[in-house]
């Protein structure tokens, strides 16, 4: 099982991550038939110079736009 975890700290969800969930969740609507993905949120993970945050098993992905974002979803 994929786990998908957004940031939900000031910083990260004010530089883009309250626009990523409604992403994130499409994209899981799509692929939900070929992988198990699990959708959770998380308190501030103290890398905010670097936000919006989001970790796919763990591992941090930062992305400045939409289309930055869809292209670290793709490549699962």
């Amino acid at each position: 099982m994929t786990v998908i975890k957004v940031c939900l700290g000031s910083s990260c969800y004010v530089r883009g991550n309250d626009k990523a969930l409604p992403v994130l969740e499409e994209y899981i609507k799509e692929k939900q038939k070929e992988i198990s993905i699990e959708l959770v949120g998380c308190r501030c993970t103290n890398a905010c110079q670097s936000g919006p945050n989001i970790f796919i098993d763990n591992k941090k992905y930062s992305y400045k736009t939409k289309d930055d974002l869809i292209k670290i979803l793709e490549a699962l």
